[in-house]
């Protein structure tokens, strides 16, 4: 790995980072001391900040706690210069930093200072769901599947306040090679997930997307009622497999293909 940091210590939440750049451009962001320490050991960790497009970048610090500016190459060659200067309060917002998604080798979290327009992410799956459904399947099995090393498309992971719905939904569906979708009553009663499903079925049938289906709470003859085509597929159901035992074999699906 190709990085620089900074120790910035123990710092005050709403202070800002002001980084100068000068060469290759640069993945730059914040973590904290558990996320320093997976970060250095290529797993999966939580940031803020993004790929650096101009100079100075200025991040503010999330909350008070120990905290680690880091200067990532992202995989590429060259190299940068670069300085920095803890400035006191927060003038500019942080969501007027010209930041996008970070290329590093271990995809992060959610926490990126992005929009649909520049989020270039990529994700291994996209997890349709209604949110009747979230406590006992959708959010345990996100969070299985993130572990299990897979980059998730998740609501809770990648939906903030202020966001529009339809314009991350589309992009997470559109980034999205493979749709888990958790088919129960409450799934075929609601909107949106309806409008994700088909988003999902479309890219099926186009072939550039495989659709996962999970059934909660409901026969495969309820099923064939609101959609004959999902109930032919091949499927999971929480009445017979643990959320644990689904996640396991969706993520030796989904690296193998």
């Amino acid at each position: 790995m190709n990085f620089s940091y900074y120790d910035l210590g123990r710092r005050s939440g709403g202070e800002i980072i002001e980084v100068t750049l000068s060469g290759n451009a640069a993945n730059v962001f914040l973590v904290d001391s558990s996320n320093f320490s997976s970060y250095k050991a290529g797993r999966s960790y939580r940031y803020f900040g993004g790929h650096a497009k101009s100079s100075p970048v200025r991040l503010q610090v999330p909350s008070s706690d120990q905290w680690y500016l880091v200067i990532d190459m992202g995989g590429h060659g060259g190299s940068v210069r670069h300085s920095m200067r803890i400035l006191p309060g927060a003038l500019q917002p942080l969501r007027d930093i010209p930041l996008s998604s970070v290329p590093s080798l271990v995809q992060p979290h959610h926490d990126q200072m992005n929009d649909p327009e520049t989020d270039d992410r990529e994700f291994d799956v996209f997890i349709s769901h209604a949110s009747e459904d979230k406590d006992e399947v959708a959010r345990p099995l996100a969070a299985a599947l993130q572990d299990g090393g897979l980059r998730v498309w998740y609501d809770e992971f990648e939906l903030k306040i202020g966001d529009s719905l339809r314009r991350k939904i589309d992009k997470g569906l559109a980034s999205s090679r493979f749709g888990v979708v958790v088919l129960s009553k409450s799934f075929f009663a609601k909107g949106w997930p309806n409008y994700e499903l088909d988003g999902l079925v479309t890219r099926a049938v186009s072939g550039d997307q495989v659709i996962l289906p999970i059934w909660h709470d409901i026969t495969k003859q309820e099923l064939i009622r609101f959609s004959p085509s999902l109930a032919d597929k091949l499927a999971r159901s929480t009445g017979t497999h643990t959320v644990e035992e689904i996640a396991t074999e969706i993520i030796d699906v989904i690296n193998s293909r």
